[in-house]
Parts: C-alpha cells; sequence; structure tokens
C-alpha cells in the first residue's frame, strides 16, 4: 500500500512524524505537507502565485517528504498530481493538535487535506488528538493503525471520509472506538473587542465553546465519554432532501433534458 500523508500542523510537527511512524509497517509513505502551520485554512487553494516545494528529511524516519509553502489542499493536490509517482492508495492527515469535532470540520486545514484526497478518488481518513496539558500522540498512532487494518479489506468509496477522533486520556480510560455522527458545535460571542495604542479598534478570535446536551452518538459526546469517534463524512453538501420543496417553490422553470 501507498499512503499520502498530510495535516495543517505543518510537516516538523510531532503529530505528522507519528502517523507517518505508525503507518511505515503498511507500505510506502509519502509526506507533503505544509512548511509551517496552516491550521484553520479549511479547504482553500492557492491561486495567486506559484507553490514553491522542498525536500526534507524527517527526524527519524526513512521516508520520503515534501514542504510546500501552500496550504493543507494544495499539498494533497499537488502530491497526488505530481510529486508521488502513481495514484496512492491512501490520504492520511493529522494527527491533528486538538480535535476536528462536529461543524469544526468546515474550517479544518487538516479534514479539507483529506476530503481533497477523497475529491481526487482516493480513499481518506483524518486524525485528531483532542487538546489536554500534554499531548502524547503514541496511541493516536496505534488508532491509525487500527484503521489501516480495518479498511485494507473493505470497500471503502473514496466519496466517503472517515473522520477520527482520539480522546486525550490515558490509553487504559479509553473506552473502545464508536461509529458517530457530526455534531454541532457552537460558540459564545466569537470577538473580542480590542483597541490598538493609537486608539484603532481592532477584534481577535476568542470565542468560547458553548456546553449543550447531545445526542450519546455525536462525535462530541464520543469523545467526552472516552471514545475514539469515528465518523463517515460526505463532502457533496446537496441537501436531497429539499430537491423537491425547491421544485414545488417555483425556482425550477425550464424543461428537464
Amino acid at each position: 500500500m501507498k499512503f499520502l500523508v498530510s495535516n495543517d500542523d505543518g510537516i516538523q510537527s510531532e503529530g505528522i512524524l507519528q502517523l507517518a511512524a505508525s503507518l511505515m509497517p503498511f507500505g510506502e509513505v509519502v509526506v507533503a505537507a505544509p512548511d509551517m502551520e496552516r491550521s484553520a485554512t479549511g479547504h482553500a487553494i492557492t491561486m495567486s502565485r506559484p507553490l514553491r516545494v522542498r525536500k526534507v528529511k524527517l527526524p527519524g524516519l526513512s521516508v520520503e517528504a515534501y514542504a510546500i509553502d501552500g496550504t493543507p489542499a494544495d499539498c494533497v493536490k499537488l502530491g497526488i498530481d505530481e510529486l508521488l509517482e502513481g495514484k496512492p492508495d491512501y490520504v492520511f492527515t493529522g494527527i491533528n493538535r486538538g480535535a476536528n469535532l462536529g461543524t469544526d470540520v468546515l474550517y479544518s486545514g487538516t479534514v479539507s487535506a483529506a476530503v481533497e484526497g477523497c475529491i481526487m478518488g482516493v480513499r481518506s481518513a483524518a486524525f485528531s488528538l483532542l487538546f489536554g496539558e500534554t499531548m502524547d500522540y503514541s496511541y493516536a498512532g496505534k488508532v491509525a493503525a487500527e484503521v489501516v487494518r480495518i479498511l485494507r479489506d473493505k470497500d471503502l468509496t473514496p466519496d466517503t471520509l472517515v473522520n477520527v477522533n482520539i480522546p486525550n486520556v490515558p490509553e487504559d480510560q479509553i473506552r473502545g472506538m464508536m461509529v458517530t455522527k457530526l455534531g454541532h458545535r457552537k460558540y459564545s460571542k466569537n470577538y473580542e473587542k480590542r483597541q490598538d495604542p493609537r486608539g484603532r479598534t481592532y477584534y481577535w478570535l476568542a470565542g468560547e465553546l458553548i456546553e449543550e446536551p447531545l445526542d450519546w452518538d455525536m462525535d462530541i459526546e464520543a469523545t467526552k465519554n472516552h471514545y475514539v469517534s469515528i465518523t463517515p463524512l460526505d463532502y457533496n453538501l446537496t441537501s436531497f432532501a429539499m430537491l423537491d420543496t425547491f421544485r414545488k417553490w417555483g425556482f425550477e422553470n425550464s424543461s428537464r433534458p
């Protein structure tokens, strides 16, 4: 098997080093990741300037690795199109420093990099370790290896992204893996208004998460209860339930082909 590995925390981050190391026993690993942190960039791609690629050596790993001065989605797109010889079997991204739960996946560069893999026809998964006082990625690496073992003999289509979130607790406190639904995250007053020394107003993103009761099988609740959350995501955002409703409302007034 061949893996393309990327993230949004940057190519020297501890999480991506752990992910690459955990995948090496299963096949060839190639890393194509941002040259610096690009968190919360969503699915942005670079169109206004050329991309620069630099081949790098990752500490303690004998893998091919490229640092790219672009977004996570750039890295996966460029990796599949130009840097790899042949299409990879999987795009795995992470291990992200912090959760990618609920509607926050729409902002995540790590999840978007995996979505780009799906768009390009490659089976993909994104891995995230929840924040904690310490960030030990070793157990999250074991989870990534287990996901490979489960997926390699299954007919996962590229239309489905596997979003994995790992609680940041000691391994012996993990209660298992749970298939979950995407939750909804709400934040209090998102911006803090401040003034600089010259009296000019500026705004700093500083919202705090609002805790709400959630169904037991939502990703947010599952990780809170020490389950590894496995959420299948579909990048097709069409609201199929509303198609006929829109036609009845009069949005469609032309003959169909």
